[in-house]
């Protein structure tokens, strides 16, 4: 089955923060571009690909039912997920009991170190760093402590597990943040590199919150392992978190989920969840992944990875061929890759400031990697119809690395 992936869609004024957003007075958005440029947006996680057929197709036929009143998770919604993770991720043993609706991966992150850690404590995490991460878990007083990754001699970025050791006995750690496939490294992480991670934090009595929202988007056939599957230990002292919103850019609906196997652990993380009283799904929401996560909703999603992969190694061979002193690593998993410039920067006498001002002024609203504890960096977004990912890198050949 084809599906539209070259499509370019006119996102303006249909709610789309990655190109009304442009120009926010807090910063945190790129600025707009000059005259004369359009935008291709490069800087949010979601994509410019409408979602699959199958997510529309479910959402349209509950709005025929024109009563949306009070109502829980139906069986078909457990069953989904159960089906999506064994045929998927080669999980045999979750059972609905195991898994519990969050608003969002972040909020159920903060919810799981409430359970796990007092105010004030140290949480570890791998830098370079998702931003998210970065605010969530300042804004709920805990304070991140990063083991940055290191590339070894194939370029490939690896965890230093001496490093992860070491900092959490000297910051006495508890709780450990795990991105897999980590963003903004692009890393599907290889089994025996979980299962030494995980080594690490039972030494030392550290519980892990695993984020896997990007489980789903691999490139070039690389593969996930779940972090719950790679020991005993692990499978009782993780809490992983997933969602459909970045596979089906589906972020706009609000709609995550945890897997906690430890009842006691899965009590408390519920408990602390529905403290607000406003963790609670959305119906759209739930049908919207009953779409996403069947036969039809599997194979949109497979050609996807395709497309991603096609982008994302153009861009690498791209940077590799003409952008000499910028590094960037193959990306395994993701769409959103990182381009190390300050090499270039150095010998060209170029600020961090003003090479992130040249994109933005050309359209290319790539993502200041400073923002992902990764200075001289930029993160860049490829999920777009190709002509527009060629586009982009057109413009960085003629007004940006010049």
């Amino acid at each position: 089955m084809g599906f539209d992936f070259t499509s370019i869609i006119d996102r303006h004024g249909h709610d789309s923060l990655a190109v009304d957003g442009l120009g926010d007075a807090t910063g945190f958005a790129p600025a707009k571009p000059q005259e004369g440029f359009d935008s291709l947006p490069m800087w949010v996680a979601d994509m410019g690909f409408a979602t699959a057929p199958s997510v529309v197709r479910a959402m349209r036929e509950r709005l025929d039912h024109p009563v949306f009143g009070y109502y829980t998770p139906s069986n078909r919604y457990y069953e989904a997920i159960i089906g999506w993770h064994r045929e998927r991720k080669g999980v045999t043993d979750l059972l609905p009991e195991h898994i519990g609706y969050q608003n969002g991966v972040l909020g159920g992150v903060v919810s799981a170190l409430n359970v796990l850690c007092s105010k004030g404590e140290n949480v570890l995490v791998h830098s370079p760093t998702y931003v998210g991460f970065t605010h969530a878990v300042g804004n709920n007083g805990y304070h991140l402590v990063h083991s940055p990754l290191v590339l070894d001699e194939r370029g490939v970025w690896r965890m230093d597990f001496e490093d992860m050791e070491a900092r959490i006995r000297e910051h006495h750690i508890h709780a450990a943040i795990f991105c897999s496939p980590h963003n903004p490294c692009g890393r599907a992480w290889e089994r025996w590199e979980i299962e030494r991670a995980m080594d690490v934090f039972e030494r030392n009595d550290v519980y892990v919150v695993a984020d896997e929202i990007w489980s789903d988007l691999l490139l070039d056939d690389h593969i996930h392992i779940p972090t719950q599957s790679v020991s005993p230990w692990a499978h009782d002292h993780v809490i992983s978190l997933y969602a459909p919103s970045k596979t089906f850019n589906l972020a706009g609906l609000v709609g995550s989920y945890h897997v906690v196997y430890d009842p006691w652990l899965r009590d408390r993380i519920s408990r602390e969840s529905g403290l607000s009283h406003y963790n609670a799904q959305n119906v759209l929401s739930m049908h919207a992944l009953l779409g996403a996560y069947s036969a039809e909703g599997a194979a949109w999603a497979d050609e996807l990875c395709t497309v991603l992969s096609k982008n994302a190694r153009y861009a690498f061979e791209h940077v590799r061929a003409r952008y000499s002193g910028v590094q960037m690593t193959r990306a395994e998993a993701t769409y959103v890759l990182l381009l190390d410039c300050e090499q270039w920067c150095r010998e060209h006498g170029v600020s961090n400031d003003e090479l992130v001002r040249r994109g933005w002024d050309v359209g290319v609203t790539w993502h200041d990697g400073r923002l992902f504890a990764c200075p001289w960096c930029v993160r860049l977004n490829v999920a777009l119809p190709h002509a527009q990912v060629a586009e982009a890198f057109d413009r960085l050949d003629r007004y940006v690395f010049v």
